[in-house]
């Protein structure tokens, strides 16, 4: 007992060890890496940058190195300041030949963004199915939700914790007949009210088929997504914006990223570098001439400018974040790290990461020159 004692006191000084100095190393030495705020500037056709010194404080510059005051910035990014334009008296009546005001600027303009941490989280796997033709402006959320089985969906009345039957039935029979094959392989939404209009599910099903499926006037609908051959979706992300511009953006198993039109379903592949939903951050800012694409990454982040009409590339850029020195004498000093916690999800486990051959080859060399020199001493 004493012996398992003293094993198990030793095993939890080592967890310590391995989990406190490395932690207390990166506190002590890592700085935070800082990426310019950047966005494609149709006025320019070039990248409009944002930039934050604690010495200089706020620096508007573009590509070219040319600087900027903030006046000029906000003439720069009509589209994106344009509440300060139109305070100003300085919004422009047209640009590239198309009429803006600032209703129409307010409803094409979207931002939204996605981390990894939010995709690798555990979901419910409950499903509220809003009223996609309720005729109010305002959304209401449903006294039910919806759960895929093996065989069909289920809406159970979340008041008494029983099934809808008929409404059941009813949608089960409507998926079954569009060709929908149970059980559901991948599912992407937006159940919350607070947003302009609800378009419902996509999801795919056993064939890794693509279907659309929403509930309108209590009533089920469904429609099948043609897709190219040996194309599989992994990620579906859905986001209902007042210009109803595309349906959802889809990943697929070879984390190329789609975008599914509105209102024909037509599929495009947006021209960008590789996207893991699992492993990178997703930000996508848009306007009715452009969308600026970003992509956070380990060591870089990739910004993209895309047509918003027809998704084709304009340009790009690439803001690198190389590991710091002390990060890289991290490798030299710790085989391995002990951590409960991740940026890419939100659980709190044991884990073992950043495992260092080059920390192992310098730990065994001390080792064995300990020994050697214990060895001489004693022979």
């Amino acid at each position: 007992m004493i012996r398992f004692s003293k094993i198990l006191f030793a095993f939890i000084i080592v967890v310590q060890l391995f989990w406190l100095l490395p932690w207390f190393y990166h506190f002590t030495t890592d700085t935070p890496t800082h990426i310019p705020f950047t966005l494609y500037s149709i006025v320019n056709n070039d990248f409009a940058c944002l930039d934050y010194n604690s010495e200089k404080g706020i620096k508007y510059t573009d590509r070219r190195g040319n600087i900027y005051t903030n006046r000029q910035f906000d003439s720069i990014l009509p589209l994106f300041y344009f509440r300060q334009l139109a305070s100003d008296g300085r919004l422009p009546d047209s640009l590239n030949g198309v009429e803006i005001t600032p209703q129409k600027i307010r409803t094409s303009n979207f931002m939204f963004r996605l981390s990894a941490s939010e995709v690798n989280v555990k979901k419910t796997p409950l499903h509220p199915l809003l009223e996609s033709m309720s005729g109010r402006v305002d959304l209401k959320m449903p006294d039910d939700v919806c759960r895929f089985t093996d065989s069909g969906i289920e809406f159970i009345d979340m008041a008494t914790n029983t099934i809808k039957q008929k409404k059941s039935k009813l949608f089960t029979s409507l998926m079954k007949k569009k060709g929908f094959e149970f059980p559901l392989n991948c599912i992407g939404g937006n159940p919350t009210n607070r947003k302009d209009f609800d378009d419902g599910y996509f999801l795919t099903d056993a064939k890794h088929q693509l279907f659309h499926l929403k509930q309108v006037c209590g009533r089920p609908f469904c429609r099948f997504i043609a897709l190219p051959d040996s194309m599989k979706i992994k990620h579906i992300i859905v986001r209902e914006f007042a210009a109803r511009k595309f349906h959802a953006l889809l990943v697929d198993t070879s984390n190329r990223l789609w975008v599914l039109d509105m209102p024909d379903y037509t599929l495009h592949l947006l021209p960008i570098n590789e996207y893991n939903p699992q492993k990178h951050d997703l930000e996508i800012i848009g306007d009715m001439f452009n969308w600026t694409i970003s992509l956070s990454k380990a060591d870089k982040v990739e910004v993209f400018a895309l047509n918003a009409a027809d998704y084709s590339f304009i340009d790009s850029l690439q803001y690198l974040s190389p590991p710091s020195i002390p990060h890289q004498l991290g490798h030299y000093i710790f085989p391995f790290e002990i951590k409960f916690t991740s940026y890419d999800d939100q659980y709190t486990y044991p884990r073992l990461t950043d495992f260092s051959a080059k920390a192992c080859c310098l730990w065994a060399l001390l080792i064995m020159i300990v020994l050697f020199l214990i060895y001489k001493q004693t022979h």
